[in-house]
Formats: C-alpha cells, sequence, structure tokens
C-alpha cells in the first residue's frame, strides 16, 4: 500500500479497535514492512494519537487515552448508530446532557455522506418518542458508576430510598441498567452482604474507593435487566380483592372469560359466585368489577370500596344529579 494517507487511516482504524496488536500483524494487514509500519506510528504520534507500544513476547501496539480526543474512525452502521443515539439522548433522562448531544449531533450530520445522512433522516421521520417526565440522573454519577463497573472498584454513595430515609453505602457495582426514563444501579451491597438494586436519582456523591473486587454472579445467574425487572415487580404493592357476584358461577366464567391466572371463582349458590382476584392498581380492579355489568358487593380491601363510592360520586356529578 504505497498511498501513505490512506495507509495511516487504516492503521488509525485497527488501532481504535480496542486491542494488542503485534506490528507483524499490523504489517501483514497493510501489507507493508515492519519499518513502515514504525514509521506510521511515529506520524500518528505526531498528529496528537496517543500510540502506546508494549514489549515482549504478547507486546504490540494500542491507542491509548490521551489529552485530547482525537478523530475517530467510524464504519457506516458505527455513524448511524451513534447519530441515532445521539438522537435519542437528546430528550433522555440524563439531566444536562441534551446539549451536549444536539451539538455533537450537529456535528456528525455535518460530516456524514448523503447515503448515511439520508438513512438517519428516515429513522428520525419515521419514530416519534414518547414524551414524559421522570426523575434525572446526573451524567457525571451515571460515569463514576460505569468506571466502577468496569474496573470492579467498590464506591461510597449516599442513598435516598422512597420513604426518605438517607444512608452511606459501600457496594460493588454489578451493572447499570435503563429502563423507562429511570436508571437502576445492580450493585452487592457489603454492609448488608446481599444484592440489591438502587435507583440512581436518589444516588448522591458516588466516591470511588480504589478496591478492587473479584467478579461476583448475581443470584441463580440471572441477567441484570431480568433481575431489576423481577425485583420492581416485588416491590410493586399487589391488591388482594374479593367480591360476591349476583351472577350464577357458569355466568361469571363467561363474562371473565374464564377463571385465568389471577382470578378465582366460588359457587355461592344459583344465583351467586365469589370472586377473588388481584392487580397493582385500585383502579384495575374497580374497572374490572364494573365491566362485568352486574350488581357485586366488595369484601375487601376497604380501599376499593371506598374508590367505588368515589366513583360513583364523581358519575352521578357528572351526570348532573344533586
Amino acid at each position: 500500500m504505497s498511498d501513505t494517507p490512506a495507509r495511516l487511516l487504516n492503521l488509525l482504524s485497527l488501532l481504535q479497535t480496542p486491542r494488542e496488536w503485534p506490528g507483524s500483524e499490523l504489517a501483514e494487514r497493510l501489507r507493508v514492512s515492519p519499518r513502515t509500519i514504525r514509521r506510521d506510528i511515529e506520524r500518528l504520534r505526531d498528529l496528537g494519537y496517543p500510540v502506546q507500544a508494549t514489549l515482549g513476547a504478547v507486546g504490540g501496539y494500542r491507542l491509548a487515552a490521551g489529552a485530547a480526543m482525537p478523530p475517530l474512525l467510524l464504519d457506516d452502521e458505527e455513524a448511524v448508530a451513534i447519530a441515532v443515539g445521539l438522537r435519542t439522548a437528546a430528550g433522555a433522562a440524563v439531566s444536562g446532557i441534551e446539549e451536549a448531544s444536539v451539538r455533537a449531533l450537529a456535528k456528525l450530520e455535518q460530516v456524514l455522506p448523503s447515503r448515511l445522512r439520508r438513512r438517519v433522516g428516515a429513522l428520525n421521520a419515521a419514530t416519534v418518542p414518547l414524551a414524559g417526565g421522570g426523575p434525572r440522573v446526573d451524567p457525571a454519577d451515571l460515569t463514576v458508576l460505569a468506571a466502577a463497573v468496569t474496573g470492579r472498584e467498590r464506591v461510597r454513595f449516599g442513598y435516598r430510598t422512597g420513604d426518605g430515609t438517607v444512608s452511606r453505602r459501600l457496594v460493588e457495582p454489578h451493572r447499570l441498567v435503563a429502563t423507562g426514563r429511570r436508571w437502576y444501579l445492580v450493585a452487592f451491597d457489603n454492609d448488608r452482604d446481599d444484592w440489591r438494586i438502587f435507583r440512581v436519582d436518589r444516588l448522591s456523591d458516588p466516591v470511588p474507593t480504589g478496591a478492587r473486587t473479584e467478579p461476583r454472579t448475581l443470584p441463580d445467574g440471572a441477567d441484570p435487566a431480568a433481575y431489576v425487572s423481577r425485583k420492581l415487580q416485588h416491590r410493586a404493592r399487589t391488591y388482594q380483592a374479593t367480591a360476591v357476584l349476583e351472577l350464577s358461577l357458569a355466568e361469571a366464567e363467561r363474562r371473565l372469560g374464564g377463571a385465568g391466572a389471577g382470578l378465582r371463582l366460588e359457587r355461592l349458590g344459583e344465583r351467586h359466585c365469589r370472586l377473588r382476584t388481584e392487580a397493582d392498581t385500585l383502579e384495575w380492579l374497580a374497572a374490572r368489577l364494573l365491566m362485568l355489568g352486574c350488581e357485586f358487593r366488595v369484601e375487601e380491601p376497604p380501599e376499593l370500596a371506598g374508590h367505588l363510592r368515589e366513583l360513583g360520586a364523581r358519575a352521578t356529578r357528572a351526570a348532573g344529579q344533586a
């Protein structure tokens, strides 16, 4: 390869892959001599790229972090992925990242080839983000936690629980999980000697301790995202409801579509049966009962009876009756 600029770009593209590259392998890839590779490495260093060299049988060259960020070489798929990710981040739940995402996106779209710009434009035109509120996360906190996850390093931080209790925690970060407009840290809590999930927006002043840890495995080898989902489901309040319906057992099963998961029916007589069910919200329980189109009496919980009285009063007011 006699075209020096093209060869330097190809060399830079290889070095941006996070691994050690032996000089002999680089020379073979670029079809030049090891001496030419050494000269090209020096040219890249002169241009500000911090290329490190290691000696030994497994030594080689790698691109390290420098004082400033040099230009990156991206293939087509990487460029499209970053452009879409930046546009998504402009409306994400990370506090203060919107403006930086827009600036970075403007720089990237300015240099995208027209064929890639059309692909990004088509994706943006076909997708609509769901607007909504939600807690914001400090990107500096995410950076600290992500580095601790990667480096397997213990972290201390302040934490405020849902009921307002504040404490200091010492944990071994395992993974960060983004769900909806919230971020969760999956970590092993050293003080409690157990696994915990922490909402990152309730976390403050994370500080790496410098103490390295051995890798841990989640209980039952669970996937971090599945683990967070399961924990959140267990935390959600579930209402257990019982109501007597003025329906025969057969008719109740027909209207409910059968006594499926979370539904249990008990025959009380020819024209009455008892329904036992559960849901995360009183609204869903009330709607399920009202949609049956029959008379019923709530036995429990008392919150459901109160919610139905409120609905009845609201319906009466809406109908214009005193």
